[in-house]
């Protein structure tokens, strides 16, 4: 859990510029709007539940129909390490292997204590579409939103301590193969700001915040919020000047 103070300071922080700029004064509404529109950035998942950080990288491509509506593609691939406990589990699960625990503890087969904690590493990819929408009475700033719908693809690769016969056990019985790998579908809601160094240059700020199930087997479904800073470029025909 350590992790997540850094998350919500940067939700506070993007949430205080936001603020800021809709009591600013407008500088004049943005007449220059590129029909698409290119990002690649850093990006960095959070799951508190699992005591898990991933980053990685971010791509996002898109299409803007109206001043206010753009259509677009993301993708994010992400790996990060944490250490997997009983109270990660669903509750049967976690239960089924506590009462493990107790029996082997009373046959002196585990020592007195023993608290299982197996290393996992993780990697994950998310593939989104859909709509975005925007405001643009700035010209130095562009407030945006969006729905956030997609699917996600996760390994995951226990790495249990050989000397902990216990703890290897259970990551057979977890993962047979040596890994666990699941796709699923998520959906959340998300936003951001690009700030606007030129008409076709931006460093864009957002976060998305979605749900999703993997691993449905072992876990219960679970909140990640993704937050992602880097730059943005756009080209082709001003949609403000129609034909």
């Amino acid at each position: 859990m350590r992790r997540t103070p850094r998350m919500v300071r940067f939700f506070c922080f993007m949430t205080v510029l936001a603020v800021i700029a809709l009591v600013t004064p407008a500088c004049g509404q943005q007449t220059q709007i590129d029909r698409y529109d290119l990002y690649s950035g850093f990006t960095a998942f959070s799951i508190p539940h699992l005591n898990l950080t991933e980053r990685g990288y971010n791509f996002q491509a898109g299409i803007n129909w109206r001043s206010w509506l753009a259509t677009g593609f993301d993708f994010a691939y992400v790996s990060g390490h944490s250490s997997l406990t009983p109270s990660m589990l669903k509750p049967s699960l976690a239960a089924q292997i506590e009462q493990e625990i107790a029996t082997l503890e009373a046959a002196h087969q585990l020592p007195p204590g023993y608290m299982l904690s197996v290393p996992t590493d993780s990697t994950t990819q998310t593939f989104a579409a859909g709509p975005q929408f925007s405001c643009r009475r700035w010209n130095w700033i562009t407030l945006f939103a969006r729905p956030s719908l997609g699917a996600v693809h996760q390994t995951a690769t226990p790495h249990p301590n050989p000397a902990d016969p216990f703890a290897v056990a259970i990551s057979h019985q977890l993962a047979p193969s040596g890994q666990k790998t699941d796709w699923q579908g998520f959906y959340g809601f998300g936003g951001g700001i690009d700030w606007n160094l030129t008409p076709h240059f931006a460093i864009r700020t957002q976060m998305d915040l979605v749900y999703w199930t993997l691993f449905n087997d072992l876990l219960n479904g679970n909140w990640t919020v993704r937050y992602s800073v880097g730059p943005t470029f756009r080209f082709g025909s001003n949609i403000l000047h129609r034909r």
